[in-house]
């Protein structure tokens, strides 16, 4: 009896095991569902969403990973794949990904690998043959093309991933998830008037904030505009750069916010300035959603978003003054602000959809479990 005569006539059951599920990973799970997937989750307990997923009817599985090879949840959960009848183990997020592939070791179950940034795995890697170079994982689903291209690319030529192992599905949105007001950005001290520059990301070197900084100080003294930088962004060097600026009085480190949507909603301008290894950028597609006009340097999956002065502006990697450029050209131009932003959210809604997402994702279910 082949895989697909043992199928026949029953739904697909898979287990998730996601580290920090996001609402539309959450949301996927839920589509996924109600299409009829036989589904099963592993996530932390303290995730605020949780409760949206035991509401549906989704089995939650209690096994929390301590580190990226913890012995007692592998044991936990190679249990539960040998008792559960699983066909599909799909894994999000690196512990889940080490742990997941070290518990299903030896075990009839098709093995599915998201991966949601460019770059750092290397041949020459020995943790990268513990995670996305494994040869027992059968399919990796890539957020973005570039993600996709990078597996495509490297070397040596021999050992590359096949193409047909590596599948892109985008990560969709709902425009009904952006639908609040606008944060009254006066309470953060930003005066009402102002030409606000929104940024969403927790800080790391390859986000590129010090570049959107620099800009800052390279837009004229009429604009006197505001930055918003939302996220963590605790950094002495970030802190160096902004005591530095020209304009550091009127940058505004606000912290990690749980409605930074919101705040985005409520600037004029969206920068993300990431210089490097840059997937599908949330914040990104958030603030295009709410017809923010986004300007995104040409990183990653970035350019796969936004469409170049139709829905969005794209500037070369680093470069500061291309940035202030930007934010100056659309400060100057309202009407293109209008249109770019309209044309954002559009391009959101029609190419970045969470039906999409659903559709593909149990499409490579399938697709595995009829190969024999």
């Amino acid at each position: 009896m082949n895989e697909s005569d043992r199928h026949a006539g029953r739904a697909i059951k898979v287990l998730c095991i996601t580290e920090d599920p996001d609402r539309p990973t959450i949301a996927a799970f839920l589509g996924m569902y109600h299409a009829g997937v036989d589904l099963g989750v592993i996530c932390p307990p303290r995730y605020e969403r949780r409760s949206n997923l035991r509401e549906a009817g989704i089995r939650l599985i209690d096994i929390e990973f301590r580190g990226r090879h913890d012995r007692e949840a592998i044991r936990l959960l190679r249990r539960e794949l040998q008792n559960g009848g699983y066909d599909i183990l799909h894994l999000f997020g690196n512990k889940g990904l080490q742990n997941g592939l070290a518990a299903a070791r030896g075990l009839p179950i098709h093995i599915v690998a998201y991966r949601g940034i460019v770059g750092n795995v290397s041949f020459f890697s020995p943790i990268s043959w513990m995670r996305f170079l494994n040869p027992r994982i059968d399919r990796i689903i890539c957020v973005a093309d570039a993600v996709r291209d990078y597996f495509l690319r490297m070397q040596p030529k021999f050992l590359r991933i096949p193409p047909e192992r590596l599948v892109r599905i985008y990560k969709g949105h709902s425009l009904d998830w952006y639908k609040d007001r606008p944060t009254d950005l006066r309470q953060l001290g930003i005066p009402e008037g102002a030409f606000i520059i929104g940024c969403v990301a927790n800080y790391r070197p390859r986000k590129g904030i010090e570049v959107l900084v620099e800009a800052m100080g390279q837009l004229p003294e009429e604009l006197q505009a505001h930055l918003l930088l939302v996220g963590r962004m605790d950094s002495r060097r970030l802190e160096a750069k902004i005591a530095a600026s020209p304009g550091r009085t009127r940058i505004h480190r606000v912290g990690n916010r749980s409605d930074a949507p919101t705040l985005t909603a409520a600037c004029n301008v969206f920068v993300s300035p990431s210089i490097k290894r840059e997937g599908l950028s949330r914040s990104l597609i958030e603030a295009m959603a709410y017809g923010v006009p986004p300007i995104t340097t040409d990183c990653g999956g970035s350019p796969e978003l936004v469409i170049a002065d139709e829905s969005g502006l794209i500037v070369p990697v680093g470069d500061a003054g291309a940035i202030a450029k930007a934010i100056y050209r659309l400060y100057q131009n309202p009407e293109l602000r209008q249109r770019i932003g309209t044309a954002a959210r559009e391009r959101i809604a029609t190419h970045f959809r969470i039906e999409d997402t659903i559709r593909q994702t149990i499409a490579v279910y399938r697709e595995l479990i009829q190969e024999v």
